[in-house]
This record gives C-alpha cells, structure tokens and sequence, in this order.
C-alpha cells in the first residue's frame, strides 16, 4: 500500500469527490462486494470513480435510462440469513467444527463449551470497529477457540474509512485469525458453482487485506507471539495443494491472519452446512493492487471539468431526478469504462457501459480471451475487415493502407510478416469460404460479432 495521503491533500480529494456525488448526497459506503468487484476488473476507472465518490450507481443506472436488474433476489437474501442464523446458533461450535475438519493440523478437539463469543455491539461503525479490536486483542490472548459474528473492521480507501463487515472470524488457541464467509449457493456432489467461489474468495481477500492492517495494530499493542508460519504475501496462489509455502500460512507481518478463508455453503440440497478451505493470496494481491490505484483517485478527477458532477438533482420526494439526462450521460461517459461481459454480473452500470461499447464497435464486448487474442484489432470492423483481407492491424492508425482480398488459394502468401491475429482471422475465414463452396453455400460478403464471442456471417 502507498504511503498515507498527506491531510491538506486528503482534505481536497474529499471536497472535490462531494461535489462529483452533489452537495446534498450523502455517500454511499464501499463494502467487500464493491471492492472485489473493482478488484475483478481493475483497470476500469469509470467504477474507481464512482465508487470512491460514494455515488449511488443503482439510482444513476436508473436516471440514464439502464437500469440493471443488479443484486440478489429478496428470496435469496432470506434463504442466506436463515441459511447463516442456523450455522451460527450454537454459538460457533459448528464454525469451529467445520473448520478444524479443513485444517492439516487442528489440535486437540475444544471442551463443551469451550468456544468463546465475544460481544461486539457498540454505536455507529467506529465504535463497533473498536469494540472488535479490543475483543480481537483479548481473544488472540486467551489461548482459546473465539468467534466473533459480524465483526466491523475498517480500510483505507481513497483517503477515507471503509467499513467492513465480515460474516465471522474464528480465532485459533495459537492466536491465529480466520475469515469466514457463509453464502447460500449449495455445493452439489461436492462441486460448486466457479463463478461463484470465485466472488467468494476475492470478497474473503477484501476481509483479509482489513485484518492484515488490523492485525499489525493488535501486535503493537503487545500480543502474543504467533505459532503459525507466515507465508510470503507475493508467494503463487492456487485453490489446491502444492503452494508455496505452508499450508497454514498467514499473511502480513504480524502473523496473525491466516491466508486460507473458510467458505461455509448448504450441502447439495439441504441446510446442512458444508465447509472448505481456499487460498485466498492471489486475490489478495489484486485487491491491494487495486486499492494503491483508488488513493490515486484524485488523478482521474483531475481530468473531468472542474463543474462536472454525478449529482442527480432530485427533486422534493428524494426520488425523482431532474437533471437532463443528456447532461448525465455526457458527464459519465467522460470517465473512461472498461467494460467486459463480466461487469455484467457485479456492476450496475453494465448495461450503460455495454450499450456505449456495441455502439463504438469495440471488441471487448466479446470477452476478455477474444479481446486478448486480437492483439491490435480494437473494433468489430477491422476485425471483420482483418479476416476479409481488407485491411491489416495498422489500419486503425493508417486508414489508407489496404490490403488486397484474401484468396484461399494463396493462403501461404498472406502476409507473412502480418500479425499473428490477421494472419489467424484469414485462415479462418478462408477455410470457412471453403467449406461452404464445396456445400454450394454463399459464404456471404461479411458478418456480425455477436456477445458470445461467435461470428454470425451475412
């Protein structure tokens, strides 16, 4: 993480992102899912503005006439909380029981009742962040199994707290720390849903980058001495066996918090809790890389007119906005996106986003692996006009240069010092040519992209 904003500059950064969100518009707080969000596509700096402003992209989605069927479903929301009251119930026994189940080396099993709960209530998110680090400085002390439920811990983001709240934290006897995430998406035969593991951990990540800050705090403040090696923060990361490092490892200097995350999930089709260990160091190292760019926020600012503003004007029902949403449209769109398929599933912008990148022809509405595979082919055109021998990757900068039209018969003639990408897209296309003439079929003059990532000729 880079070195602390000066306060004079962290003054001003916090002026000009309340005038970007409206005078009157209080900020919406950043949560682990926003920030694993950023994470998962980083180089987005339309979302690391809006987000470190506290704007509201659900209403601003909503006012430039996208909105986005975005969240979780109001069914969904009470399966988790029945889902999370029902593993958490005893207290946290069954958390500790699942989760030495996951350890290489769990120790001996706690006596009954020898799990400790901590109370955490305490007024307004500071006053519960502190209240956990005194309960988390006592039980990292006390040699004895702890779970806290719903523990506040905060996280500099662009010069101001983030508060976050995990699900659970399990303190081991030897003082470790463990991050528990408890989702309702069932594991069937032992599977589950990638996609959704993945969300999973880079939200643990987000909970681990808190605690690792935290955890420095405590050490100083006199704790113990931890029993479990640390792993090298930049070690290789992977879900599996064969890590660098031990198994068991912690992150940070203080040793404390430990660099697997458990994720408790419904068994198959029941509400039998089932739990496992991942490693959550490669999303770790994301997110901090992440975050180093959202305390350079103030550098995307910089470059939108000094009266640019999100604000939504609403009008005296606090819902209705009044601002133009011409005049809306211009000020988002002069924050550049990087939209890919996947905003769709964590961004609610996605479909104002998606809509300006099909109007602009770009290639990154076919995902990240097409995109990477193009090279220098920015635009569905001279992608269509790449694989018809029209025009070489240069094109986009050299629109005179043209190229002659491929023929299959002199494949081995087709630019033998083109780009890997132009040299593939017209082999492609001739042997798709070739095909559909021995079927008698007109293979037609061009094509479209579609999102899937196929190309659905005319």
């Amino acid at each position: 993480m880079p070195a602390e904003t000066p306060p004079p500059q962290r003054t001003a950064l916090r002026q000009r992102l309340a005038e970007l969100r409206g005078p009157r518009v209080a900020p919406r707080p950043l949560d682990a899912r926003a920030l694993a969000a950023l994470a998962a596509n980083p180089g987005c700096r339309r979302r690391a503005l809006l987000d470190g402003a506290g704007v509201d992209k659900t209403a601003l989605a909503r006012a430039l006439g996208s909105p986005a069927p975005f969240g979780q479903s109001q069914f969904a929301h009470q399966r988790g909380h029945v889902f999370e009251a029902r593993v958490t119930a005893d207290g946290g026994e069954q958390l500790v029981a699942l989760l030495r189940e996951r350890l290489s080396d769990p120790g001996p099993p706690p006596p009954r009742d020898g799990v400790d709960a901590p109370e955490l209530v305490a007024d307004g998110p500071a006053g519960r962040t502190e209240r956990t680090r005194l309960a988390l400085a006592q039980a990292t002390a006390a040699g004895r199994w702890a779970v806290l439920r719903h523990p506040m811990v905060s996280l500099a983001v662009a010069g101001s707290p983030a508060y976050l709240e995990p699900d659970a934290l399990v303190v081991h006897p030897d003082g470790s720390w463990t991050v528990v995430e408890i989702k309702s998406f069932p594991v069937l035969d032992g599977s589950a849903d990638p996609t959704k593991v993945g969300a999973a951990a880079r939200q643990a990540a987000v909970y681990v980058l808190a605690l690792r800050e935290l955890a420095e705090a405590v050490a100083a403040d006199g704790g113990p001495a931890r029993g479990v090696p640390a792993a090298r923060d930049d070690a290789p990361a992977g879900a599996d066996a064969g890590l660098s490092g031990p198994v068991d490892g912690t992150v940070g200097a203080a040793g404390l918090v430990r660099q697997r995350a458990l994720l408790v999930c419904p068994k198959d089709f029941s509400n039998l809790p089932t739990a496992e260990l991942i490693d959550v160091r490669k999303q770790l190292s994301v997110t901090s890389r992440q975050l180093a760019r959202l305390t350079r926020i103030e550098e995307i600012a910089a470059e939108l007119p000094g009266d640019a503003t999100f604000d939504l004007r609403l009008a005296d029902d606090g819902k209705t906005p009044t601002r133009p949403a011409a005049e809306l449209t211009a000020t988002v769109d002069a924050v550049p996106a990087a939209y890919v398929p996947d905003c769709l599933a964590s961004c609610e912008l996605a479909f104002h986003c998606r809509q300006a990148a099909r109007a602009a022809g770009a290639v990154e509405v076919l995902g990240r692996g097409v995109r990477g595979e193009l090279g220098g082919l920015t635009t569905v055109e001279a992608v269509l006009g790449a694989a018809l021998g029209e025009r070489t990757a240069s094109d986009e900068t050299e629109p005179s240069s043209v190229a002659q039209p491929a023929d299959p018969d002199q494949e081995a003639h087709l630019g033998q010092e083109a780009d890997p990408a132009v040299r593939a897209l017209r082999r492609a296309a001739a042997l798709r040519a070739q095909a559909l003439a021995e079927a008698g079929m007109d293979p037609g003059p061009a094509g479209r992209a579609t999102e899937s990532g196929e190309v659905a000729w005319r």
